[in-house]
């Protein structure tokens, strides 16, 4: 699979990987307003991944979601 490659998940699939440790949410808002208006319970703003995006490992699962 190329990294470039999307793979939709389900909501009960992605609640899995993320109580799991599997992967990390992540609201793909790039406006912070609308983030937090928007934002899932254990879910992170995408400037706050912009900011870890460092200290997360490389195969790291990420799931991006936007209402």
């Amino acid at each position: 699979m190329e990294k470039s490659d999307v793979i939709r998940v389900t909501p009960n699939e992605a609640h899995r990987r993320i109580e799991s440790g599997k992967a990390v949410l992540v609201c793909a808002y790039e406006s912070d307003e609308k983030c937090q208006s928007m934002l899932l319970e254990g879910a992170e703003t995408l400037h706050e991944f912009e900011d870890r995006l460092p200290e997360i490992p490389q195969e790291q699962e990420v799931i991006f979601y936007c209402a």
